[in-house]
């Protein structure tokens, strides 16, 4: 995340945030690890059963686990919503598999003081499941980021909108949009009357990037301004 933060340089002028990404399939490729090897102690355990010891301590440290997870989860929650850090929601998914993980050794231990003993080995195996599933939603999360997939389609049409709000434009296409990191990047072409003057087409082109970025102050957007004559469609 420190290295994603840093300011674009001479080598990459659109930044580091990638590298976020790259963290999420990292922390994707130790999550699928964990998930591998609580899968497979859950089926050796389901096949081969053991007593479960000390179940008292076990208990007492799976509640201050399950409390002070909880505290990390709802502050990596906060983060990502201000920051949108994709290598924090990653680490967040992964704590968010510990949880449920602790949750159910917990509820595990307190089935075995009333003989359930073999349920512990089933929740093992469930939980493995859920946390290969986290780990395959981070992949296609970082893979979206990687591929440069375009912003949902409600907040493109959103930002066109106001592009188009501003007196003097007539309209805009070739709308793209990315995301690296915590950065947005916007591109588009603006529409104006050919006979405009070059001062008040800068003009409107700064209007542009402002109406978006004062909206979405993690955009950094770039208009190119086209005339109306030779606009797509355009009579």
């Amino acid at each position: 995340v420190h290295y994603s933060l840093r300011p674009a340089d001479d080598d990459h002028r659109y930044g580091h945030g990638k590298a976020e990404a790259l963290a999420g399939l990292g922390q994707a490729a130790f999550i699928c690890v964990s998930a591998i090897l609580v899968g497979v102690q859950g089926v050796d355990r389901l096949l081969h059963p053991q007593p479960l010891g000390a179940q008292g301590v076990g208990i007492a440290v799976m509640l201050l686990s399950l409390a002070m997870t909880a505290l990390l989860l709802g502050y990596q929650r906060h983060v990502v919503k201000v920051t949108g850090s994709t290598a924090i929601r990653a680490d967040s998914l992964h704590y968010r598999s510990d949880l449920l993980l602790n949750a159910g050794i917990l509820l595990a231990l307190v089935l075995a003081g009333f003989g359930w003993e073999r349920l512990d080995a089933l929740f093992g195996i469930g939980i493995a499941f859920y946390i290969l599933w986290s780990a395959v939603s981070i992949v296609r999360e970082a893979g979206a980021v990687l591929m440069d997939t375009e912003l949902s389609p409600e907040i493109s049409e959103h930002m066109q909108q106001l592009v188009r709000d501003i007196p003097g434009v007539h309209g805009c296409h070739d709308f793209r949009t990315r995301i690296s990191g915590t950065r947005w990047f916007v591109q588009l072409h603006l529409e104006l009357p050919g006979e405009l003057p070059l001062s008040r087409a800068h003009d409107l082109c700064v209007a542009a990037e402002e109406a978006i970025s004062s909206r979405y102050p993690q955009a950094e957007v770039l208009v190119h301004a086209d005339p109306l004559e030779v606009t797509p469609g355009y009579r």
